[in-house]
């Protein structure tokens, strides 16, 4: 199941979406798209990860996102690239378990899209990242839970959080392009209130 298998309301007051959340692990995907050999598109995205957001309805800028993912979850589908991803080459995961975001600055661009502004750190890197975010609609699920759904996306060149490596091809050009195209389709729950 996925956020498309939702019966998403687009509702006139959505002061009830205000309040913390959590991603949900089951019906998130984010994903990292990067140029492969200068002929085809290489996706990959991560098993595990935690995601915290604080939605503020009445007023989006006062809104907030925390992610953190275990780098080592990557997953391309092919095992010899996955471990080269995990080396010193690149993402180095002995070194650097985590990739954080942390968001700085949210703006509406209108009803449902927005501009995230967030420090994104990779390895021993933190950089500013902009991000576009468009958002789904919300819904109750079969159980009770309030979801909010989100696709999003951005584009980072590589070299500047460290991510060097790379190989020229014999017809010119390189392996591994510079830019990478960040995405994600997001279920966050509502988290009850503690007491």
């Amino acid at each position: 199941m996925t956020t498309s298998d939702f019966d998403f309301d687009r509702p006139t007051a959505i002061q009830d979406l205000t309040g913390d959340y959590q991603l949900d692990l089951a019906h998130t995907r984010i994903y990292f798209v990067a140029r492969h050999a200068m002929v085809t598109s290489v996706r990959g995205y991560f098993h595990e990860f935690d995601g915290r957001l604080h939605l503020d309805a009445e007023n989006p800028a006062a809104s907030t996102a925390q992610i953190r993912i275990t780098v080592a979850s990557l997953d391309t589908g092919q095992e010899q690239r996955d471990a080269h991803l995990r080396s010193p080459d690149f993402f180095d995961v002995e070194n650097y378990p985590d990739m954080t975001f942390t968001s700085a600055e949210i703006a509406a661009e209108d009803e449902d899209t927005y501009r995230v502004v967030g420090d994104l750190g990779i390895r021993d890197q933190k950089r500013p990242v902009t991000l576009t975010v468009t958002y789904n609609g919300s819904a109750k699920d079969p159980y009770g839970n309030l979801r909010a759904g989100f696709e999003g996306r951005g584009v980072i060149n590589r070299k500047d959080w460290g991510l060097t490596w790379n190989a020229a091809l014999e017809t010119g050009g390189f392996m591994v392009s510079d830019k990478v195209r960040i995405e994600f389709d997001a279920s966050a729950v509502k988290l009850t209130p503690t007491a």
